[in-house]
């Protein structure tokens, strides 16, 4: 697809993170962009900071997991923008789920689907008809994780089930859409290949009562900041990855029309090749020996 002055851009959770870098990318490129997030004041700094350096927006307070918060985020971008071209649904939750799956709160899991899984559904839902009926070409972006994408991380066992149904979503998605005809693309992006500073760390900030766990967490929650110095302490190198390469990844990708957004890295290359052996052996997933014995939460 080819990205032009004029067109109209849509990122879900844009106040931060991957969501802020995109919105900024898309408008670097001369896109008028729709920023939706379920934090407002982070949103209208966001929004304010685009707006000083030119951008053409609209800001909207959206909770993606709420149907109608979604179909009210698309009226209004088409009521202001009178078109959409490109659709990110972006915005993500960690669940903050504890010890082993048999264990977990079940709010943790309704939450974090409600998010990841329905966000994602619900923005396909409300824009794409339009976008579709346009005739115009257009591209619908998806944010998995290499964690769940790619093969799960069991000790963040909620958080993979929801990306991993983000994939198998984007796939059916591609498929729906090539047997359409439609001049719109697919694609799911993995952010990285590194670790990224974003609030996904500190999800729980924004997890609304209808979720509320229903019995109190037996840890604290641990931040990014804490999580570096545990590594550090154990003599493990973390390299990350800027959120603004992942911004780039997306621009190119939906203009390369490239459905995998998943950078090359050596391990997750690996992941990828264990998984698919031990499939193709019908063999027992050696891939998560290494967390077996593992009991952090």
């Amino acid at each position: 697809m080819e990205l032009r002055t004029g067109q109209v851009a849509v990122v879900t959770g844009a106040a931060s993170g991957i969501g802020r870098a995109m919105a900024r990318r898309f408008a670097a490129e001369g896109l008028k962009v729709v920023l939706a997030d379920v934090e407002e004041a982070p949103l209208r700094a966001t929004a304010d900071e685009l707006s000083a350096d030119g951008a053409e927006l609209l800001a909207r307070t959206a909770d993606v997991g709420v149907r109608e918060d979604v179909e009210e985020l698309a009226a209004a971008a088409y009521e202001t923008f009178g078109a959409v071209h490109v659709l990110c649904n972006n915005a993500g939750v960690g669940s903050g789920a504890e010890g082993r799956m048999w264990q977990h709160d079940p709010a943790d899991w309704q939450w974090a689907f409600a998010v990841n899984v329905w966000g994602v559904f619900h923005g396909v839902q409300c824009f794409l008809p339009r976008m579709l009926a346009s005739g115009e070409p257009g591209h619908v972006v998806n944010t998995s994780s290499t964690d769940g994408g790619v093969a799960p991380l069991p000790t963040a066992s909620v958080y993979a089930v929801t990306k991993a149904a983000v994939v198998t979503l984007t796939e059916s998605l591609y498929a729906h859409l090539k047997a359409e005809g439609a001049p719109i693309g697919a694609s799911v992006l993995f952010p990285g290949p590194h670790m990224l500073r974003t609030g996904l760390w500190e999800s729980h900030r924004n997890r609304p009562a209808r979720y509320a766990k229903s019995r109190p967490r037996r840890t604290p929650y641990r931040s990014l900041a804490e999580w570096e110095a545990a590594m550090e302490e154990a003599g493990q190198e973390v390299s990350f990855t800027p959120v603004e390469d992942v911004a780039e990844q997306v621009v190119d990708g939906v203009r390369a029309g490239r459905f995998w957004m998943l950078p090359a890295a050596e391990h997750t290359d690996a992941q990828i090749r264990a998984r698919a052996r031990s499939m193709l052996d019908r063999a027992d997933p050696s891939y998560l020996e290494r967390f077996v014995l593992d009991r952090r939460d």
